[in-house]
């Protein structure tokens, strides 16, 4: 991915071998709008649409509106609830969704596991209703315990998984079994804050038994895959709040990845993310999804200065250090020219005197 590419990328389009991504590697020559060209939208859920129980703001307007020509698909890592659960707390805040239009971890996780295993199989399930539920819908056998020799494993995060539910785990999987994890988060946003998720859990595990699991969800391609194949995406994106699970998951499967900064990562996470997380579009709420998309332009400054422009907002790389030429009257904007100008240096975060103005608010 080039330096500049999270602020001016080619068209969106998906690879049509997904299995070979590619990703924009030199700037646009103009601004241009974020949606030209998408035929589906891929978005996450917690921390791009709602928080706990209430809605992002100006999120569901966004959305309603890319909706009237675009087809928009929900992904989301929870595995605690039922896609038609799910479905209904969207149409809940005002959006038209379906349990078709939800494609969860414990759905990808199925695509895995039937691969694994003969239909059929009892399988141990950690986890709620969201993860049983299409267990058994797949022709597999729920059980809860080591002792009814289990096929396999299968983890997802529900608030009432408990030390009893890790330990059956851990003893079946003493044997040569197959385990199969959901996701990986390691935190979940909450309304009250930011709580632990199943990525914690799963460490739980991992401790006991010395081994990983194959991980369905987000940033791994499955439920990437199943997004795409369920609704037809020919050039998608991806919406996210999240670097290391949603626009690395995006990139790994050649869609381009747009981060927005209402969930877990912002400024200071944008700017110090290694390549491979680094998102090709940074918004600051969904409304961005309907504005002009400004172009990212470098050039010489004094000194052998490199200057990076969004917008009215410039950012200069003199040597190790990055500082503010022009604030603009975007934070959107400077944030953007800061990442360019940082992922341009060649040099990890630490290695650079990066100015506060281009994180601290």
């Amino acid at each position: 991915m080039s330096p500049t590419s999270p602020t001016s990328p080619t068209s969106p389009q998906r690879p049509e071998n997904p299995k070979s991504p590619t990703k924009a590697t030199s700037p646009a020559s103009e601004s241009r709008r974020l949606l030209d060209g998408v035929d589906v939208i891929l978005t996450d859920l917690d921390g791009v649409v709602y928080t706990g129980r209430n809605a992002v703001p100006h999120a569901v307007e966004s959305l309603n509106q890319a909706a009237e020509h675009i087809r928009i698909g929900y992904i989301t890592n929870n595995a605690s609830r039922t896609a038609e659960t799910v479905a209904a707390q969207l149409s809940g805040f005002g959006l038209t969704v379906s349990g078709d239009d939800v494609v969860t971890s414990p759905q990808a996780a199925i695509r895995l596991l039937v691969d694994l295993v003969p239909k059929g199989s009892s399988i141990l399930v950690v986890g709620g209703d969201g993860l049983t539920s299409v267990v058994e819908s797949a022709g597999f056998e729920v059980v809860r315990s080591a002792d009814d020799k289990p096929a396999a494993v299968v983890q997802g995060f529900a608030p009432e998984v408990g030390w009893k539910d890790l330990a059956e785990a851990s003893f079946a999987l003493a044997e040569d079994i197959p385990w199969v994890a959901t996701n990986q988060d390691w935190t979940i946003p909450q309304e009250r804050g930011i709580a632990p998720g199943n990525g914690t859990l799963v460490s739980a595990v991992h401790t006991a038994v010395g081994k990983l699991p194959t991980v369905a969800g987000k940033p791994e391609k499955a439920i990437f895959d199943a997004a795409v194949e369920r609704f037809g995406a020919k050039h998608p994106i991806f919406i996210g709040d999240r670097l290391d699970t949603d626009v690395v998951g995006a990139n790994k499967a050649g869609i381009p990845s747009v981060l927005v900064l209402t969930g877990i990562d912002k400024a200071k996470q944008v700017l110090a993310a290694p390549e491979g997380s680094r998102p090709d579009f940074v918004l600051e709420d969904l409304r961005q999804l309907h504005e002009e998309y400004p172009a990212t332009t470098e050039s010489a400054g004094s000194q052998g200065a490199r200057v990076f422009t969004v917008g009215a907002s410039s950012v200069a790389l003199r040597g190790n250090r990055v500082v503010i030429v022009e604030a603009g009257t975007s934070p959107t904007d400077l944030l953007r020219a800061g990442a360019a100008a940082v992922w341009g240096s060649g040099l990890m975060i630490w290695g650079l005197d990066v100015d506060s103005g281009l994180y601290e608010k």
